[in-house]
């Protein structure tokens, strides 16, 4: 599979699941990996599902308008920056985010999150 075709299909599944069920995210976290939201940083899985889960509603809709990828060494891994539009069931608006994802392969064949960067760009 093409980078950006792995990338695309990564971060359509990651954004259905967090739209409706963030606690299916926990497996795609590490101990080593780190999360920064909103210019908060959280270190390994447990920490960052439980940033996850203290967001304060359960559903919302993420609108992709970009997406670039790019291979980050020899490891497989590849860098991965989106932007959007996020809509908070019950909020009015619709601001704009963008996503940085670092994801690295694991010895089965699939990916995990060794860095995931979230940042609203709110005027």
């Amino acid at each position: 599979m093409e980078p950006n075709e792995l990338a695309k299909a990564f971060v359509d599944r990651y954004y259905s699941t967090f739209d409706t069920n963030r606690q299916g995210l926990d497996n795609l976290y590490q101990d080593g990996s780190t999360l920064s939201f909103g210019g908060e940083q959280f270190q390994g899985a447990q920490n960052i599902a439980a940033k996850l889960a203290s967001l304060p509603f359960q559903h919302c809709k993420h609108y992709m308008r970009t997406l670039d990828c790019q291979p980050s060494g020899p490891a497989g891994g590849f860098f991965v920056f989106v932007t959007g539009n996020l809509q908070v069931a019950g909020e009015q608006g619709f601001p704009k985010f963008c996503q940085t994802f670092h994801l690295m392969p694991t010895p089965q064949g699939s990916f995990y999150l060794q860095n995931d960067i979230f940042r609203l760009n709110c005027p």
